[in-house]
């Protein structure tokens, strides 16, 4: 079995998506692919294993494109609606065997789920067709198929939400502040998907230039930004960031060698 994991951004924009609905802005009127983006998301895969990185609102638009067949668990940052709101896609993907997909989060994480999406987990006598899943609180490092995940506390505005570190790479959406502690835990990434937003500020995401500088800071060899609104031209502004840092796009796929 291969070494390597393999990362796909699924969707790379922010909340609205983009084009946003009813914008006629340059980049939401543009033709460039790399400026149509889906909501936030991604997808590793590790020796024939294909763990997402939230269900976004985009879920089967996404899969559709990628032509993913499998799911073999979910590792979820947060539930703000943009990064969970596909979560019933998955349905499409419960295991033929009967079993249940894991999916990863924190404890308030996964009590939120429970309750805004109860008829997944009701055991009444008629479960339709809906998810079968089987929720895993994360409280530290943990290993998945093989795969060593490390859960990384980030601020969110006044919430909190994870990232995920394996090996070199690391995946940080919806941030807007590292905490010291949480720093520590990313010195020696090779690759790090990082929330930039757009170029001006916001309170509860990096914009490009904090973003940017968190990289600088790291000494992280390949910066991809995600999460980006319709501020950000791909083409035209992605020639104006530094070395070493770029923006991401829909489909986009990273390797990185674990060991």
């Amino acid at each position: 079995m291969s070494d390597e994991l393999a990362v796909t951004i699924l969707g790379s924009g922010t909340s609205t998506g983009v084009p946003v609905i009813g914008c006629d802005c340059p980049v939401c009127s543009s033709a460039l692919p790399q400026n149509q983006r889906t909501r936030c998301s991604a997808l590793l895969s590790w020796q024939g294993r294909q763990i997402l990185i939230d269900t976004a609102t985009d879920l089967r638009q996404q899969a559709l494109r990628e032509k993913l067949t499998r799911v073999d668990a979910v590792l979820y940052t947060h539930t703000h609606a943009d990064h969970l709101h596909g979560i019933d896609d998955l349905r499409t993907f419960n295991p033929r065997d009967g079993g249940s997909i894991p999916i990863y989060g924190s404890a308030a994480t996964l009590e939120a789920i429970g309750r805004n999406f109860h008829y997944i987990f009701s055991d009444g006598p008629d479960p339709g067709y809906r998810p079968r899943l089987e929720p895993r609180e994360i409280s530290g490092a943990f290993e998945l198929f093989g795969l060593p995940v490390e859960p990384i506390p980030l601020l969110h505005g006044s919430s909190e939400t994870l990232g995920f570190r394996v090996g070199g790479f690391a995946y940080l959406t919806d941030v807007s502040a590292i905490p010291a502690a949480s720093e520590l835990r990313l010195q020696g990434l090779q690759l790090l998907v990082l929330d930039g937003l757009r170029f001006s500020p916001h309170n509860t995401h990096f914009n490009v230039a904090q973003a940017v500088a968190v990289a600088k800071r790291l000494g992280v060899p390949r910066t991809i930004l995600t999460h980006l609104s319709h501020e950000i031209d791909h083409q035209r502004h992605g020639a104006e960031l530094p070395a070493g840092v770029e923006f991401a796009y829909d489909g986009q796929r990273l390797k990185l060698a674990l060991r």
